[in-house]
């Protein structure tokens, strides 16, 4: 990183280093840098849903409803749903359908699905963006990072070397190369090829 000297010949953090928070003399750093996104106005001003949208989403049937909803697949007591937010392409979750908060609550027969439901979009996944690695993991409540807390889900995360490029490290910012629609469409089609 650039650094200036000062006369002295001590040297200052450059305006990024400041903006990340270098941690080099309080009360120096500057705000980062803000990165302009109006449409999300949108989704910030809409009425926010009532109840749990894990339960609601698989609730409402037919093909209109999953792709609004991003649904890829059903099963019979789980379901895999595009994240909204994904952290890269093809961001899945996997998700039971009973409303529990905790992986032992579930019945047998739930626990097996849903572990199929994971096993199947994993293959899935592989078979469709070919990543070089996936994350899988449960954030089991709100301390553990859970968003929605009440409702366990398991996410799967493609990966590719090098996919934590410069805009996520120097300017906190995700580059999704490919619309959810278009996710949503070829997970489908992945899903029913399975």
């Amino acid at each position: 990183m650039a650094r200036s000297a000062s006369r002295s010949g001590a040297s200052t953090p450059s305006p990024r280093e400041a903006g990340r928070g270098s941690g080099r003399g309080a009360g120096a750093q500057t705000p980062p840098p803000r990165l302009w996104a109006p449409w999300r106005l949108e989704f910030i001003q809409a009425p926010k849903p009532t109840g749990c949208i894990f339960c609601q989403f698989p609730a409402e049937e037919g093909e209109a409803n999953d792709r609004k909803n991003l649904i890829v697949h059903r099963s019979a007591c789980s379901f895999a749903v595009l994240n909204r937010y994904p952290y890269n392409p093809g961001h899945l979750m996997v998700i039971p359908r009973a409303h529990l908060a905790d992986l032992d609550a579930l019945s047998p027969e739930e626990f097996h699905d849903l572990h199929e439901e994971l096993r199947l979009a994993a293959r899935v996944l592989r078979a469709a963006y070919r990543p070089e690695g996936l994350n899988l993991g449960m954030n089991l409540g709100r301390a553990a990072g859970a968003g929605i807390a009440d409702h366990l889900h398991y996410h799967l995360v493609p990966r590719w070397g090098g996919d934590t490029n410069f805009m996520p490290v120097l300017a906190d910012t995700r580059v999704m190369v490919e619309h959810l629609d278009g996710a949503w469409q070829k997970l489908r089609e992945g899903f029913e090829r399975a």
